[in-house]
């Protein structure tokens, strides 16, 4: 483990005891109390609740259980460097400190929002004269996404040569908000976000905490917690405003609740990973022919603030792609849909756009189209000089009939059926097989049309 500081620093001297305060132990693990303090008049309660052992530290079992990987590191005295990912109110700042306090480091806090070169320099500074003196420095940087291209390049050194261990917070994805230089010399652990029974946790820690009942019928709790949507900060944020109501006579249900506190918004960013991950979700349904979750999708996706006519674009896309000859009515339902959006505006226009996902959803399926045109593409791209072959070449000049052009053609609305069988793919290129129908909706009518087609063809040669 990175340098343990020595028994002249406050707080816990190394990670099985002989600290002020006794340790909290889970199996062969000790979790050192974090120094607690006399809470200010007028602190927050997410504050006043914050955990002090990472044994208090709800939702994150996966990390900080008896097989958890921050356990684990723990349990070696080789805690790493570290990037936490997770929304926010999961407990990225908590367990940051924790960690810094179980593994006897000095835990030294910045935020990318609010600090810039200089602070890191002094940061890494004052790092340095810690090891020296044989202590380690737990550094977190909140937000560590904000900081640019060339400021997460300043970690590398000092995270590489174990001057500090670095412990990032980002609520945006890693891949494509920190550097792969930064990313290759820290791991990546994901928080969840809290479940139902994690914030019931904190709901009882909160009327444990303050001696008084919540003013909630069960229904109107859980109401409550999803309100929340799984950030803890928030959730004691509102239980904080329903403890400061004079005394009820009655319990509130879920419409007075409603009424009272306003539901949490939404993570919703239009330009980074939520966007995608959700337009992702819509897709995935509508391929998978369920109607339910492509509506709570696009429900999800309007609720977030998105644009209409980006979700109308993709969703004729999907006609195109997924559907395609299956349904070949798709694809115009699609641009009347979008169409009948751009008349009548929002909120109207967008139950056009509901009905067209349902159909998209519950729509035969092919991606036959979609599959041949790629295919001929590269054909294209690697017999991309052969002529067509004479017979099907235009001839408006005398000179070009004479050399051949359009000889032998025949004309399909006078071969029996409607199709010659001829030839229309260059001479000495052998005939590709690019749009394979499948049995589906109607291309299975289509399927069935070209094998009759394909049968002259073979008879003439072609």
């Amino acid at each position: 483990m990175a340098g343990r500081r020595d028994s002249m620093e406050d707080g816990p001297a190394d990670l099985f005891g002989n600290a002020a305060g006794q340790p909290q132990t889970r199996g062969a693990v000790a979790f050192p109390q974090a120094p607690s303090a006399q809470p200010a008049r007028n602190q927050p309660l997410a504050d006043r609740l914050r955990p002090t052992t990472l044994d208090e530290v709800v939702g994150q079992d996966h990390l900080l259980g008896p097989d958890g990987s921050l356990r684990q590191m723990l349990a070696r005295g080789s805690l790493a460097s570290l990037i936490l990912w997770g929304g926010p109110g999961v407990g990225k700042t908590t367990i940051a400190r924790l960690l810094a306090a179980a593994a006897g480091l000095r835990f030294v806090q910045l935020s990318a929002v609010f600090s810039g070169v200089a602070d890191l320099k002094r940061a890494f500074e004052e790092a340095r004269r810690m090891a020296a003196s044989g202590g380690g420095t737990l550094l977190f940087v909140d937000e560590i996404h904000r900081f640019n291209r060339a400021q997460q390049d300043g970690f590398l050194p000092v995270v590489e040569n174990g001057t500090v261990v670095l412990v990032g917070a980002t609520t945006e994805n890693p891949s494509f908000a920190l550097n792969s230089a930064l990313l290759s010399r820290c791991q990546v652990l994901v928080l969840h976000r809290l479940d139902d029974a994690a914030m019931e946790q904190l709901l009882d820690r909160a009327e444990s905490t303050t001696g008084r009942p919540l003013p909630l019928t069960p229904e109107a709790r859980a109401t409550l917690r999803a309100m929340a949507d799984g950030d803890g900060r928030y959730l004691l944020n509102m239980v904080e405003q329903l403890l400061a109501l004079p005394p009820q006579r009655e319990a509130l249900d879920p419409a007075a609740l409603s009424r009272l506190l306003a539901r949490r918004a939404a993570l919703y960013d239009k330009d980074r990973e939520e966007h995608y991950n959700l337009i992702s979700a819509l897709h995935k349904s509508l391929r998978g022919s369920d109607p339910d979750a492509a509506l709570y999708w696009f429900a999800r996706m309007l609720e977030g603030g998105e644009d209409s006519r980006y979700i109308a674009r993709r969703l004729t896309r999907f006609a195109a792609e997924d559907v395609g000859m299956a349904d070949p009515q798709a694809l115009p339902l699609a641009v009347a849909a979008w169409e009948t959006f751009e008349r009548l505006g929002s909120p109207e226009g967008e139950l056009a756009l509901a009905q067209l996902v349902v159909h998209l959803a519950t729509a035969p399926k092919s991606n036959a189209v979609y599959k041949g045109y790629n295919m001929a593409r590269q054909a294209a791209r690697a017999t991309g000089s052969l002529m067509p072959p004479a017979h099907i070449l235009n001839a408006p000049t005398t000179l070009m009939k004479d050399i051949g052009y359009g000889k032998g053609y025949e004309y399909d609305h006078d071969a029996e059926g409607g199709i010659s069988g001829q030839n229309y793919f260059p001479d000495g290129m052998r005939r590709p097989k690019l749009y394979q129908p499948t049995d589906r909706g109607y291309e299975r009518e289509v399927a069935r049309r070209l094998d009759s087609w394909n049968r002259v063809r073979e008879s003439r040669g072609s």
